[in-house]
């Protein structure tokens, strides 16, 4: 990764993101701030990104080697990835500030009411049973006014939180933020080392520590959540065993939390066996998981456009960065919401299999539109 040597720490280039002029990304390695714009990645879709990506790298002329940025759900839809002006490094963020107790898992924000998405679900637990798909992810979107909103304060506090691993404010140009906090990698690549964490399978937390060890111990143990990610883990070591050797995966999740959910999760690692396949070509070859789209693919994403009535944008997507070396972190773009002058799009979904019940996966995509609607300050809602 090139960036401009920096003695600033990752609060203080926490401090120095500006919605609209730059871009933050803050990962278990540490925090990243790219500020301006000197390329644009002209992106028509997908299939050959990391072609172009390199072609920009190859003719910029700009000492900063790394791109920036999000990628959509859509495999046909521009992605927004960008060559900074510069480019600042900072060490693993440092101790939090003092978080406010409403950050916690938010047991008393009731299943927020969509008789459209209880539907939606109903339908596809009918169309999963008489054999037309195996798994399919339905999301909600949720409008929220929001004349001046500044995002900088709210990726702060996500950051600082522990909503998720991975945070980000990524301006979309066009006066539009995406942000939020999401706790799944989809892949990274340092060096030779390869590494994802495919989540599936969820339940929400407890403010009440026996009740939440349950529902934990209850996660691990569950049929259908287990059959659910099972998917996910399946398809995305098939992804990258073709550009991995010594691909070690578990035989079985484990639990990864954030304040607001239980998730079950497999980290997969592996060594990259070309040094050209770059992280980027190895985000496009997986995306989009079971975990955000379902199973086979093609027909899931048919159910998706028939069932879902919004356009999901960049939700559901990838968020991350990617260096002229090859290496980079792609998280999943969950836990997230699009700011711009319209106001706020907030999403959250839930993988639907044929055990799935809509009232429950109502009640589990309200508690995940909790990362943001808490860290938003919104809790009435309904």
């Amino acid at each position: 990764m090139s960036v401009a040597v920096s003695t600033l720490d990752g609060a203080d280039l926490l401090d120095a993101y500006q919605a609209g002029q730059s871009s933050v990304f803050v990962s278990p390695r540490g925090t990243l701030l790219a500020e301006g714009v000197h390329s644009e990645v002209n992106t028509s879709g997908l299939a050959d990104l990391p072609e172009q990506v390199a072609a920009v790298f190859g003719t910029c002329g700009h000492p900063v080697r790394t791109v920036v940025g999000a990628v959509p759900f859509a495999p046909d839809a521009p992605a927004r990835l960008v060559v900074p002006r510069r480019l600042r490094h900072a060490p693993v963020l440092g101790a939090a500030p003092a978080v406010p107790a409403a950050s916690a898992a938010r047991e008393s924000l009731p299943p927020i009411p969509d008789p459209g998405y209880v539907a939606a679900v109903a339908r596809a637990v009918e169309e999963i049973q008489a054999g037309a798909y195996t798994k399919v992810v339905l999301a909600r979107a949720l409008r929220l006014a929001a004349p001046g909103f500044d995002p900088a304060p709210v990726v702060r506090a996500l950051a600082y939180g522990g909503a998720g691993t991975y945070t980000f404010g990524i301006d979309l140009g066009g006066g539009r933020t995406l942000l939020g906090a999401s706790p799944e990698l989809l892949v990274a690549r340092h060096g030779r080392t390869v590494s994802a964490n495919p989540l599936a399978g969820s339940i929400p937390r407890s403010t009440d520590p026996a009740e939440d060890a349950r529902r934990a111990a209850g996660l691990l143990e569950s049929a259908k959540d287990l059959h659910e990610h099972t998917f996910a883990s399946e398809a995305v070591a098939e992804g990258l065993r073709p550009y991995c050797r010594n691909l070690r995966v578990p035989s079985e999740p484990t639990l990864t939390a954030t304040p607001t959910m239980w998730h079950l999760g497999s980290r997969i690692t592996g060594e990259i066996i070309d040094p050209d396949v770059s992280s980027l070509a190895l985000a496009t070859a997986l995306h989009p998981t079971p975990a955000v789209c379902g199973t086979p693919p093609a027909a899931a994403r048919r159910a998706i456009t028939e069932l879902e009535p919004f356009d999901r944008g960049f939700f559901a997507g990838m968020v991350g960065w990617a260096d002229a070396d090859g290496d980079g972190e792609w998280a999943v773009t969950i836990r997230c919401a699009t700011a711009g002058p319209e106001g706020l799009d907030v999403y959250a979904g839930a993988g639907i299999v044929a055990a799935s019940d809509p009232h429950a996966e109502l009640a589990e995509t309200t508690a995940k539109l909790g990362t943001m609607l808490t860290a938003l300050g919104v809790f009435n809602v309904a």
